[in-house]
Formats: C-alpha cells, structure tokens, sequence
C-alpha cells in the first residue's frame, strides 16, 4: 500500500506520508507469539522504508475490533487521539496530553474513556517535537528505531486507543487445534524458552562480550571485559520479576526492574532489555547499571529510541573529545566517556530538541554532515540509522546482512546475523538451503552473501504473520507456521511458499528504497565498523576485522538477482515473484 499510494520523494514529515498500524493473519492470543503489531511508513531518519513491530496487546485487541491494518494519512488541524470500540470510531481533543510523559498520556486516556480493557500506543514529547527517531510505545513496549513517532506527532496524532470485543474463527478449527498441540509441545521443554524467562535478554550481556560481540566505546572495540560485572549488578540491585508483553505469552521475556534509591533512583518499570542497557553502558563506557536503567526508562517515557540515544550520545562524547563541538554547543554539558550523570539529562535534551539535543535529534548522519567531514567517521550507521548493540567483528555474516537491510543497521530487521554465525542456530532454515552453521567458520567471508539472502527472506516471516521472532530461536519452524496458517485461514500453504513470500517482500522494500535513490552506493557499512578493535580481547585478534566486503556484496546481489552495478532488482526476478507482469 506504501509503494502505491506514496508518490516517491515525499516529506516523511510532511502531510503526504501515511503510517500503517498492520497485524497480521497470525496476530491473535491464541496463538504463541501472536502479540504483534507493526508499524510502516517513510522513515524521516533514513528516508527509505520504515517498519517497527512492538510486542504488546495492540495487535491482538485491534484484530478483535474487526480489523487488519489501519492507514492514517493527512494531518489534523489539532492534537488528536483516536478511540476505536469494535466498529466505533471516535476521534477525541489531544491539546491537554501535549507535553505529558507517555505513562501520564495512558493514564488520562484511560480515566477519561472509563475504560480500564483498552489497549493504547501514544507517542511521548519526542514525537511530538519530530525527534528523527521518536517511538510509538505500547505502554512500555515501543515500536522504535525509524522514527515512527515523528510522523504521528506531524499528523498531530497523539495516541490510538482501541477495544475489541470479537473473536476469531479458525477455518479450520480441529486442525488449528492440532497445529497449537504441536507448538506448545515444542515450546514447553525448549531450554531457549527457559532461558528467556530467567535471564530475559540482558541475560546475554556477559557471553556477547567474551564473543566479541557488543560495540563498546562508540565501536571502537567489539568487547569491553565488564559484561558479567555489569549483570551482577543488575541481577542482585535492579531486577525484580519478568513479565508477559501480552496475555498468555508463554515465553515472558519481559523485566520489570526498578533503582530503588540513589540519584538514579527510578520506579518499577518494565525495562532493561539487552539493547537499551547496553546503549547506555558499553556504547559511553558507562560502568553505572542504575544510570543505564534510569536512561533507558527515561527514553520510554519520552517516547525516544534507546539505541539510536544512546548511539548520538557516544557519538557527541567522540566528537567532544576530538573538539569538533563549539563551546556554545557543549554549555556545560561534561560529555567525558563513561559519565553517568550527563546521560539523563542528554535524554531530555533530545527529546525536548534543546541546545545540543537539537542536533543530536537528527540523527548521527545527519549530526555528523553539519560538524563535518572528521566527524562523519565517527557516526556509526548504515542507511542512517545508528548502529545496535552486535558487532559483525564476531561473525562476517552480520556485516552483509547490516550493509543490505532494509530498514539499515537493524540487529533483528529481518534477522540477527551473528546468532548463525557465533551463536550456531539455524532457525530451521537449513530445510531451505541455508548450511549447518555448525561448519561454518563464524570469520568465514565466502559464502556469506548467498547465506545471507535466504536466511532474510525466511526470517522476515514473523515480521509478515504477526508472531514475535523469538519464537523461531524457541524450535519453532516455517512449517510450524505453515501448519498453523493453513488451518487458520483455509489456505494451503507450506514453508517453502512462505520462504518465496519473504523474498517477494525483501524485494518490495528494496523497490521502495531503490526509487528514493537508495541503492548499491547505500550498501555498505562503516570502515570503523571493518576494522581490528582498538582495544579488548579481540585486538590482536585478525580475522575479527572485515577484508572484503565488495565481494560478499557481489556474492548477494548474484544470489538475489540484483544487478551488481545498481543494486536493482532485475526484471526477470521482479516477474519470477509476480511484481510486475511479463510483457
């Protein structure tokens, strides 16, 4: 619908662009994995294709009121929150939330449509002062990344609230009963399942640092040595509980965590995922866990990305320390690595667009293009956006697959590249031509392209269906899925067809990017990004460093049917996958 409906070049933030609330066929609470909704439109950090799922009840509640996707387009006169009851549409006066802390704008959304059942994504300050990559958070869940919050707050869209009473139908229902026997057999002794509910995803922390696998020092190492120290303490002083995103997960990843007193001092919260944390620790050197935690909280209620905040932030503490920011631009702001203090209050500056924040709010490419050519060295990102907390110096397929996203330097968009690399998972992949990782060198270039190509178009899928993607490290597999889609919806469908639906929608994408002049000259990643640490375990370590990427390139242009001069797709693929007609 984006492709077709959104001329090319348009404003991201202007009243043209249009922003899609999509489930999926497999969205639903029924369903293990199932609570899902994303987010698409023109991204106005990277000008290209914008998408962001969110774990959370949306999804699964706007299915029951009766629908699949809704699309806002124009601009309202006003600030505006929509109410959605089932087939009731209401649109209701925003003017008093403006301003207001996300938990403030659920809260009074709540009390004033007496409504305590209703599922609500509002954006926060950040969205509504067209912060680059601004998040639309589902309580605390965000939608983040590409800046899905600037372009609701541009459409003076506050917040959507929605209720949904129905109930789906399986076409199939014996069948469908079947299908869910079959997966929460596979789920219920999966040590991945245990693993997430004990550890949740920060429980990671302490091996992707031996790996060489977590930026640190705005990717000037791949490992900092602080890894199990820095969970201790969040183990023993922060955590409390874990917690379902949505009804009934049978994985319940989620941490509620507080800082129980200090100068960090914060409230319980659901928080400290692998990546927010890690932003605010290994990417600034910051050795204090409760400034992380206080940060990333800070973030949510702001309604700002965590990554991409904290990415700014350590590229302003480089460009600091190099002297590339005037004295008017620093105030007196100590941007010295690893000071916890200045973290809280660089978060509110951006969210809020003041003195340096307003800057920082447009990103590290576009920062790093007003400071100059030295400091673009320091803006780590692909495509424009910020770089997250997995370094391909611990497994080459994550460069490629960094260097050709869609959606940029995305960890998890449409896969996680070291997990096959490093991590040796395989995702049942390996029924569709994708080798044992097993034998497979994780410092290995060749090879890495034509792997890449078909691990994206299988791992775009729960983008696609609706389910959240760490079921597919949980044994759940494509024919897991095919099964369940089947007797859902009456098709007959198998994993194979589902692979070709997901190259059909990697090369979608790609066309939307290709015609905002995104293409071959895009796909690429940061030289720093290339090169041996300069400092850590891996430093003497030469195969981490990346030799030659253009050939990796090369190796998954030919195995997408691209052309190697321009990155399009070719004509006869475009047919093979029904996007244009043959002639």
């Amino acid at each position: 619908m984006l492709y077709e409906e959104l001329e090319p070049g348009i404003n991201p933030l202007g009243r043209e662009n249009k922003i899609i609330f999509a489930t999926g066929p497999l969205t639903s609470y029924q369903v293990p994995g199932g609570g899902s909704i994303e987010i698409c439109f023109k991204s106005p950090l990277t000008n290209g294709w914008g998408e962001a799922r969110c774990g959370g009840n949306f999804g699964p509640d706007l299915k029951r009121a009766g629908y699949d996707y809704i699309i806002f387009e124009g601009k309202s006169p006003n600030p505006v929150y929509i109410y959605i009851n089932d087939d009731k549409i209401e649109f209701k006066d925003a003017s008093h939330l403006m301003g207001r802390m996300v938990s403030e704008k659920i809260k009074i959304i709540r009390k004033e449509l007496n409504e305590g059942n209703i599922s609500i994504m509002s954006i926060g300050v950040a969205g509504e002062n067209l912060v680059k990559f601004a998040t639309v958070m589902n309580e605390e869940r965000a939608a983040g990344r590409w800046g899905g919050g600037a372009v609701m707050g541009s459409k003076n869209l506050i917040a959507v609230a929605v209720k949904g009473s129905g109930k789906q139908e399986a076409m199939g229902s014996d069948n469908f009963k079947e299908a869910l026997k079959d997966i929460v057999k596979v789920l219920r002794n999966n040590e991945t399942v245990k693993g997430f509910k004990e550890f949740g995803t920060i429980g990671d922390m302490p091996t992707v640092d031996t790996d060489g696998d977590w930026p640190t020092k705005n990717w000037q190492s791949n490992s900092w040595g602080k890894g199990q120290e820095l969970f201790d303490h969040y183990d023993k002083n922060n955590y409390i509980t874990n917690k379902m995103c949505y009804k009934g997960c049978p994985i319940a990843c989620g941490r509620i965590v507080h800082v129980k007193e200090g100068k960090f001092q914060t409230p319980q919260h659901e928080g400290a995922e692998y990546e927010s944390v890690s932003a605010f620790t290994a990417f600034v050197l910051n050795e204090d866990v409760d400034a992380a935690i206080h940060s990333s909280y800070l973030c949510n209620e702001f309604g700002i990305d965590t990554i991409s905040t904290g990415a700014v932030i350590a590229f302003a503490m480089e460009c600091y320390e190099n002297k590339l920011l005037s004295t008017e631009q620093i105030a007196c702001l100590d941007l010295s690595w690893g000071n916890a203090e200045v973290l809280p209050v660089l978060v509110e500056m951006i969210s809020k667009r003041e003195g340096l924040g307003n800057l920082l709010a447009e990103g590290v490419m576009r920062a790093a293009k007003q400071l100059g050519p030295e400091a673009e060295e320091y803006a780590i990102h692909c495509k424009g956006l910020e770089g997250p907390a997995h370094d391909p110096r611990s497994g080459k397929l994550l460069a490629i697959t960094y260097g050709t996203a869609n959606r940029g330097m995305c960890h998890i968009h449409p896969l996680e590249g070291m997990a096959y690399d490093s991590g040796k998972t395989d995702w049942g992949m390996m029924a569709y031509g994708v080798p044992d990782p097993n034998e497979i060198d994780r410092w290995d270039e060749k090879g890495k392209g034509a792997i890449t190509k078909i691990l994206q178009d299988g791992l775009i899928l729960p983008d696609i269906l609706g389910v959240c993607k760490f079921f597919m490290y949980a044994g759940l597999t494509l024919e897991h899925y095919a099964k369940i889609l089947s007797a859902l919806t009456g098709m007959s469908i198998n994993g194979k067809e589902l692979v070709k639906i997901g190259e059909r929608v990697s090369n979608l994408q790609r066309l939307f990017n290709n015609r905002e002049g995104i293409g071959r000259q895009e796909d690429l990643i940061p030289e720093r990004v290339k090169q041996k640490p300069l400092f850590g375990f891996y430093q003497n370590e030469e195969r981490c460093a990346i030799k030659d990427f253009e050939s990796m390139l090369e190796e998954y242009y030919q195995a997408r049917g691209w052309d190697p001069l321009t990155g399009i797709p070719k004509k006869e693929k475009l047919v093979e996958l029904g996007l244009v007609l043959d002639e």
